[in-house]
């Protein structure tokens, strides 16, 4: 372990519950194999003055995708026998089907549907039962790109290949995990909590901040294949010290699904098999994050460095930073010297997938709003401006938007701003085919706000503000998965002569989405 920096890993670690605040929180650290640190602090309920400890189990949401990948894998010679199949959950489909690896890889062009159930109608706080996501899946007509071309993290997918791995094998798939993954990784205390509203252990997730507080999330729905694993941070840390034990063999469930994902194209993808590939301090790493309301989760492994980090909050902090701050300082890494960013980037932008992107310049980076949530970038040698998922290259009033992980570039035309509209005029009813669910938009006094109904019921009133001429946002901070959606942009779509014949809206993870002025 002579190449780790114990004393700046240790204090890196020290450091997590003032840097990332909230009521608790575990992290662990596996080196060549070995638990090298395990910490855990604070409270798995804040009422109770329950304690949270290594043994307490907390959902790893997002996590388990990779589990769901790895049991695949195990479970079929030929996971494409399966690719006929995939018609069986999308019966109205009408452009191109995705294969089951689409599906693995996030390639599928499907929109997700735990943002579907903002446009369905549905409460953040509303029950979600099994058997309400196959028909959501099913009213899919079209998806926002072509199956193999780009990337766009859709938990459908997901969804779709548990039923599969279950009926073509027969077991559940909870028995799968334990049998293929969690008993050989000396996993002993996992288990699949597909109810959301019951979490082991008495835990508790917590929302809000220092600034406002924290208090209870109400979850209430229903996840399994996308999501539903409990774990403690011990569970995690011996399936770490198992993927490191493991690492040399070819067969190994985690040497398969960490393999280099691919687009139909042949160019290097950066997610696959329900694994993110990213770089951090020079090394390559796979990982996954993991949320559900009140809770955050990142696990990150280094197959070179051998060196595997797992962070768990039962708080919204950002597991991703905290478990990245660990591989830095465990790696020696040090942040280079800030640049002073130069003028003229703030603005906002169009691009043809119709979502509205801002940036909002600071001195030495910007904020980029463009996806799910806000992304940091910084200025470059090029004249650019950067992160690890995108960099945007001005010229003139245009801007390009390349996004290597989605297999992506865009040409995005600048958007003149305006701070009030008038919405009387694309006041009423809309209805969406492709969604078989309606919105209502009212005008109250230079204010407007739209009401989305549908399958899951009728929503609450979310505020729209106008962002440009005929454009207009819907901001959904809560929902019944978390992050939220985040942003939606509603382009006005308008006849030849003027009139309004309805409306575009989308966002990140379901876009193009089009609804007809009734």
């Amino acid at each position: 372990m002579s190449n780790i920096d114990l004393p700046a890993l240790e204090a890196a670690l020290a450091a997590l519950p003032k840097r990332f605040p909230g009521p608790g929180g575990v992290a662990g650290v596996v080196k060549d194999g070995k638990v090298l640190a395990a910490r855990a602090w604070g409270y798995a309920d804040l009422d109770s003055a329950q304690p949270m400890m290594r043994e307490t189990r907390l959902p790893i949401c997002s996590i388990s995708k990779q589990f769901t990948c790895a049991v695949l894998l195990a479970t079929q010679k030929d996971p494409s026998r399966l690719d006929a199949r995939v018609a069986e959950f999308l019966p109205d489909f009408t452009g191109l089907l995705p294969t089951v690896q689409h599906l693995c890889d996030n390639q599928s062009g499907l929109r997700d549907y735990w943002a579907l159930t903002v446009l369905q109608g549905a409460l953040a706080e509303q029950q979600f039962r099994r058997e309400d996501a196959l028909p959501m899946i099913a009213r899919m007509k079209s998806g926002h790109f072509l199956p193999g071309s780009q990337y766009s993290y859709c938990n459908c997918n997901y969804r779709i290949l548990s039923e599969l791995i279950e009926s073509d094998t027969g077991e559940t798939l909870e028995d799968l995990y334990r049998r293929i993954i969690w008993q050989p990784a000396g996993m002993k205390t996992a288990v699949l909590t597909s109810d959301t509203s019951r979490p082991e252990d008495g835990v508790t997730g917590y929302e809000g901040s220092d600034a406002t507080g924290f208090f209870p999330a109400q979850n209430a729905i229903h996840w399994i294949g996308d999501a539903g694993i409990s774990a403690s941070l011990n569970d995690m840390l011996a399936y770490e010290a198992w993927i490191d034990a493991t690492r040399e063999d070819a067969g190994s469930p985690y040497r398969r699904i960490s393999a280099p994902p691919y687009f139909a194209d042949g160019t290097p993808a950066r997610y696959g098999y329900g694994l993110a590939h990213v770089s951090i301090a020079g090394h390559a790493l796979t990982g996954h994050g993991g949320a559900l309301r009140g809770f955050r989760a990142q696990r990150l492994h280094a197959h070179d460095a051998r060196l595997s980090v797992v962070v768990i909050f039962n708080h919204e902090g950002s597991a991703f930073d905290a478990a990245a701050s660990l591989i830095r300082a465990a790696l020696r890494e040090t942040e280079p010297a800030p640049v002073l960013l130069p003028d003229g980037w703030d603005g906002q932008w169009i691009g043809p997938n119709g979502l509205l992107t801002r940036i909002e310049s600071g001195r030495h980076a910007a904020v980029l709003h463009h996806a799910t949530g806000a992304e940091k970038v910084k200025p470059t040698p090029e004249g650019t401006l950067a992160a690890s998922t995108v960099t945007l290259t001005r010229n003139g009033d245009t801007m390009t938007m390349q996004r290597p992980g989605d297999n992506s570039t865009a040409l995005l035309t600048p958007l003149a701003e305006i701070q009030s509209a008038d919405a009387i005029e694309i006041a009423g009813s809309y209805h969406s085919a492709e969604l078989g669910a309606s919105l209502e938009i009212a005008a109250q006094d230079g204010a407007a706000y739209v009401r989305f109904s549908g399958m899951l019921g009728v929503g609450r009133m979310e505020r729209m503000e106008p962002a440009g001429q005929d454009v207009w946002q819907i901001a959904t901070r809560r929902s019944m998965d978390a992050p939220a959606p985040g942003n939606w942009t509603v382009m006005v779509l308008r006849e030849e002569e003027g009139k309004i014949a309805g409306l575009r809206l989308g966002c990140w993870l379901a876009r193009e989405i089009d609804y007809v002025r009734q």
